[in-house]
């Protein structure tokens, strides 16, 4: 039987929310050969919801429906200074007792909060609600700055887009990397962006000449994972000093050059990591990384779980 997917329709919603979710687990995808979900839209009232740009629309479920399915999206509040319905607070905690995946994007990780899910939970939400979720549910561990976080059974996302990431993260789990390609090439994004990503960066890249210089010395840098990387070489490639250099690249980057290199190296590290069985041994040395030991402690930093972890969950 096909995993069913509910999702929340709730009254001035931006049809962009509603669509990540729809996109994904909605549209059928046969050329995937997999069985792919079945997607019910539900909203707390029967009667059509307004939404952003004077549209209504007339949901498919109520909440018995929504509480029901296996998975379970709230992609937002109407209000995230007001409360949370107890109707949806208690189809929120069915759904949880009866062994549903809780999913928030953006600011409906305020319903969770509101249900009790999040309690004792580490949690995020966009940044410009983290204060204040933080605010009204102290018992919540509220980190603004990653794209989402996946707790096992309850899952929250950031901003808007970065619900595109958790939903391709899902199929991920689901399905495995190459279907989760797969959707992600024809939805047009990146493949694969980690939880613990950046939100966003203060500073954007600085539109001056030194743009296509550090460009260059990245796109290098890429092309040479194996070989020693050092910032002063890059440096070089960039034709400044090692002191500009740094300076330019956090300011284009929000981070360092090794951070953002050792990154770089973790996720090169993912394909031969799903696709082959290399020891873990091989796929450090062949991404660049000194030792076993040393892969094994950025790759938890970076993915917050341990190599072997990863290849199991994909292999199985």
């Amino acid at each position: 039987m096909p995993h069913t997917v509910s999702v929340l329709l709730y009254p001035g919603m931006s049809v962009f929310e509603l669509g990540i979710v729809t996109e994904v687990f909605g549209l059928p995808r046969p050329e995937l050969d997999a069985d792919w979900y079945r997607l019910t839209i539900c909203s707390e009232r029967p009667s059509p919801v307004p939404v952003v740009g004077g549209a209504s629309i007339v949901a498919g479920g109520g909440l018995d429906e929504f509480s029901a399915a296996e998975t379970v999206i709230v992609p937002g509040v109407p209000d995230v200074c007001g409360s949370t319905s107890p109707e949806l607070v208690g189809a929120l905690r069915a759904a949880h007792e009866r062994g549903s995946r809780i999913v928030s994007i953006c600011s409906g990780s305020f319903a969770l909060a509101a249900a009790g899910l999040l309690d004792g939970r580490r949690a995020t939400t966009h940044w410009r609600y983290a204060d204040l979720l933080a605010a009204r549910f102290p018992a919540v561990r509220v980190d603004p700055r990653v794209l989402f976080f996946d707790d096992g059974d309850v899952l929250t996302s950031a901003g808007s887009a970065a619900g595109l990431d958790l939903c391709v993260h899902i199929v991920r789990t689901d399905h495995g990397p190459k279907i989760a390609n797969a959707v992600a090439r024809r939805l047009v994004i990146a493949p694969h962006r980690d939880g613990g990503q950046a939100q966003f960066i203060e500073a954007p890249v600085p539109a001056d000449a030194d743009d296509d210089r550090l460009t260059r010395t990245m796109e290098w840098a890429l092309a040479h994972l194996t070989e020693p990387v050092t910032v002063e070489r890059l440096a070089r490639l960039a034709h400044m000093s090692t002191r500009t250099y740094l300076r330019r690249f956090a300011a284009a980057t929000g981070t360092s050059p090794i951070r953002w290199l050792i990154t770089q190296r973790v996720h090169a590290s993912l394909p031969l990591l799903e696709g082959t069985a290399l020891p873990v041994e091989e796929v450090a040395v062949a991404v660049g990384f000194e030792s076993a030991v040393t892969f094994r402690h950025h790759f938890d930093r970076t993915m917050r779980t341990s190599p072997s972890a990863y290849r199991r969950s994909f292999r199985a």
